[in-house]
């Protein structure tokens, strides 16, 4: 995506002609225009000459933009250059103004006093008052050049309706001065001609606008305001250490691998890796998380987040616009650049809008005249359809939204690629999440320690350290950083031996140590039934238990699980109350997947996929709603390019977030209902301004056409209808600020949308009564059981029955662990086992 700045540009109707204009050059494959960053986002293979030549044809002018990393941009990039100009012109036209309406309105109605020159002499009156509207328009001169370019190219836009407008009322009251000197100069009373000037009025509506542009600009200046503090925080400089000395050199010339040092108080300027020392590291301007992390040898820093209290020595890995703080300011570049689906209504409308305007003004200048009005009276309604109409409003209703919502995404570590990515999140009806990495933390730890006979906790945890730690396996490693938790001296051991059938073997003070599976532990010594119901049960709660002995006798069990995060419960709670159904997807086997089901009361569970499986499990989801799919790894990346909203853990990999529409730097679950939340809030400002810009519209243009004066006598001055006009876009833009004050975790005020149906034949999240359901998952303890062969005929019985899309039987443990697609009741699958002979004690 290529990115160029646009000027010249002053409402919806610009906006579109130069999209229009753009679109039309070959290869270019897509085109949007911000009118409120004044920006332009083009993607294809169409050189930059012929875009540029191509928006100056339209009657605009463009450039390429400063293709320099976004952080190391200068803060003042976005910095607001129009409010100043539009506040000195203000102040010269409100003098001038000021004066115009001293006379005209003062003196001419009100008899307030002037020079004798002025008494008796209606033509030096309506001279001084050709003079100071005459001032007025030179001040703001920019109309009229903007107007008629547009229209010299066909493409009328807002400065053309006011040109049109304050040009129509200065022109007829210069006829009606020369009337007025032709009546004195026949002998005839000349004064009852100061009341058929509107010179006030082409002033009044020219200043009055610009009063309205210059609220706008001070609100537009606004909406930009978190990307300019992210921009902030890239420092211009780092101090690297060359030949063993420090030098400091700007950013731009870091490179990968080089070596920089960072002083307390100092932002760090690229991402890398800490070298030496030790420091607590403030990263809330990337995150929103207020603690500082603490940072060691190894550990990552991210360029703009700031070291607090030690010294730390780093090694570069990403610099320049690869840095996470670049990246992230590209994504809220971008997404306020592209524009939302919901902004197409507001295109089409702004496209045949002025026009229109311009048409039912003539026709309403004509319908007064016809009817017997005067050409003042007429010429009047007509120049107040002109000013009141207000195509600005319409075209900044969608993106101050964005730009606001992307932005308040930003500060609080949520990143959305794209306008439509931010609408399409409050849309999303289905929620997949990946399991390991998402749902749970993504490493094994201990989560039981169970000593045997004389053992202690302690002892047993101790020996099973030493003899795992020759080993490599993922789950001695979480052994191992127990007891490091534990703070364990561990005795030292000899002849490590890895052995067939998941176990490990070392010697200990002329004691064998042995560990492993239960089926391992099984054929080396002897286990109670005790001891094997609670593996069982252990392993019915999705953990591996690991048995370890001493010289042939037990000392106990320690069970590991990749635990569920803390916050994965609660985030799947919101997104219950928020209406979406969640879905887990996972490779891994339907026992362990239905236990963290059971933990995270998630909805469905499907096991077992591999990627592609996931992908289409995506497409099943979607015929019944729109799906966001939540994943870190590579394995997730077809679901999340495939879902309508893909959602990347921050923490992931590189592949998964590239594929990804939204990004969670956090890498909190519950960032996903806050995405959903902010996306929501945004969509209903978004759909406030579009019925306010509309709304406005079809109120003020017949009550300024004069339509309500035969039945109410309500007429309505050009200048009240400027006025309108310069509130209308304020009133937008200030609506869309409002969302600075969203506290997107804030779940208290979370509702099942209106427009939500529940889709047929799929699981729903509540029952009619409005209570959660539990998970789609099941637990059956049998009795009777007593090989594999009975395990197959409960797992085939089980499996046939529809709404169960798998079933893991163990004859060991007496239990069927059954993944359910649809309800089935506890009845249905009670008959199914006893059918094959075995007595079900009892369903969880």
């Amino acid at each position: 995506m290529r990115q160029f700045s646009v000027t010249g540009m002053s409402c919806a109707a610009c906006s579109a002609r130069v999209e229009k204009a753009v679109s039309a050059v070959a290869g270019v494959t897509s085109c949007s225009v911000s009118l409120l960053t004044n920006s332009m986002a083009v993607d294809g293979t169409a050189e930059a000459s012929a875009i540029v030549a191509a928006v100056e044809a339209a009657g605009y002018q463009a450039a390429p933009k400063d293709t320099q990393a976004p952080a190391q941009q200068p803060a003042d990039a976005l910095a607001d250059r129009q409010t100043p100009a539009l506040r000195r012109r203000l102040i010269v036209s409100l003098v001038f103004l000021a004066a115009l309406m001293y006379c005209s309105m003062g003196y001419v109605m009100w008899g307030w006093p002037l020079p004798a020159f002025f008494d008796g002499n209606p033509e030096a009156t309506g001279l001084l008052e050709l003079l100071l509207a005459g001032a007025v328009l030179v001040i703001n001169q920019r109309f009229f050049i903007s107007g008629w370019k547009g229209l010299m190219h066909r493409a009328p836009n807002m400065d053309t309706l006011v040109a049109l407008g304050s040009g129509a009322a200065f022109l007829y009251s210069i006829c009606a001065l020369f009337a007025m000197t032709g009546a004195q100069a026949a002998g005839e009373h000349a004064a009852h001609w100061l009341h058929e000037l509107y010179f006030e009025s082409a002033a009044m509506i020219l200043t009055l606008i610009t009063v309205g542009k210059l609220l706008e600009a001070r609100a537009r200046g606004k909406t930009t305001d978190a990307l300019q503090s992210l921009m902030r925080l890239a420092p211009q400089t780092a101090t690297v250490l060359r030949d063993g000395a420090e030098a400091t050199v700007p950013v731009a010339e870091v490179r990968r691998g080089d070596l920089f040092v960072v002083r307390p108080g100092e932002s760090i300027p690229v991402d890398g890796t800490v070298r030496a020392g030790e420091s607590a590291v403030n990263e809330a301007a990337l995150t929103g998380e207020s603690i500082p992390v603490d940072k060691a040898p190894g550990d990552p820093v991210s360029a703009g987040t700031i070291n607090q209290s030690g010294f730390l020595q780093c090694e570069a890995s990403r610099v320049g616009e690869d840095t996470t703080l670049a990246q992230i300011i590209r994504m809220v570049s971008d997404a306020a650049a592209t524009k939302a689906p919901i902004a197409k209504t507001a295109d089409r409308v702004s496209a045949v809008f002025v026009p229109a305007v311009m048409g039912i003004a003539l026709v309403t200048t004509a319908v007064w005249l016809v009817v017997g009005q005067t050409v003042g009276y007429a010429l009047a309604r007509g120049v107040s359809v002109l000013v009141i109409s207000c195509p600005c409003a319409l075209g900044l209703a969608t993106p101050v939204a964005i730009m606001v919502g992307s932005g308040m995404g930003a500060k609080n570590g949520l990143l959305f690629k794209t306008a439509a990515s931010l609408e399409e999140m409050g849309r999303v009806e289905i929620v997949a999440l990946d399991k390991t990495g998402t749902v749970t933390a993504g490493t094994p730890e201990v989560t039981d320690v169970l000593p045997v006979g004389e053992a202690d906790e302690t002892g047993l945890l101790q020996l099973a350290c030493a003899l795992e730690q020759g080993s490599e396996h993922p789950l001695a490693h979480a052994v191992l950083a127990e007891g490091a938790r534990r703070g364990l001296s561990l005795p030292e051991t000899s002849g490590f031996e890895a052995l067939p059938g998941n176990g490990v073997r070392a010697q200990c003070a002329g004691q064998t140590l042995l560990g492993g599976s239960l089926r391992f532990i099984s054929g080396q010594t002897q286990i109670s039934r005790e001891i094997e119901a609670r593996c069982a049960a252990l392993a019915g709660e999705g953990k591996t238990p690991l048995l370890f002995c001493r010289d042939g006798a037990l000392l106990g069990v320690i069970a590991v699980a990749d635990a569920v995060k803390p916050e994965s419960p609660e985030a799947i709670r919101q997104l219950h109350a928020m209406g979406v159904r969640v879905v887990m997807l996972t490779g891994d086997n339907a026992r362990t997947a239905a236990a963290v089901a059971r933990q995270a009361g998630v909805d469905e569970v499907v096991a077992g996929v591999l990627p592609d499986g996931k992908q289409e499990t995506i497409r099943r989801l979607q015929r019944s709603g729109k799906v966001a799919m939540v994943g870190d790894g590579i394995n997730d990346a077809p679901a999340l390019a495939c879902a309508d909203v893909g959602v990347a853990i921050g923490a992931g990999a590189d592949v998964a977030v590239d594929a990804a529409d939204v990004v969670l730097v956090k890498s909190r679950l519950t960032d996903v209902p806050a995405a959903i939340r902010l996306s929501r809030a945004t969509l209903r400002n978004i759909r406030e301004n579009l019925f306010w810009a509309f709304f406005y519209n079809v109120i003020g243009i017949p009550l300024a056409a004069g339509l309500w004066v035969p039945i109410f006598g309500w007429t309505l001055a050009p200048m009240f209808g400027a006025a309108a006009m310069s509130l209308s876009s304020f009133c937008v833009v200030t609506n869309a600020l409002r969302l600075n004050l969203l506290d997107i975790h804030d779940a208290r005020r979370d509702r099942v949308p209106r427009h939500k149906s529940k889709p047929e034949n799929e699981p729903q999240n509540k029952s009619e009564n409005g209570k959660e359901r539990k998970p789609m998952g099941k637990t059956l303890k049998i009795e009777g059981m007593m090989c594999p062969h009975c395990e197959g005929r409960v797992k085939k019985a089980l499996e046939q029955l529809d709404g169960v899309t798998a079933a893991q039987v163990s004859w060991q443990s007496g239990t069927a662990v059954v993944t359910l697609a649809a309800d089935v009741s506890d009845e249905t699958l009670r008959r199914a086992v006893e059918a094959q002979d075995y007595t079900v004690l009892g369903v969880e």
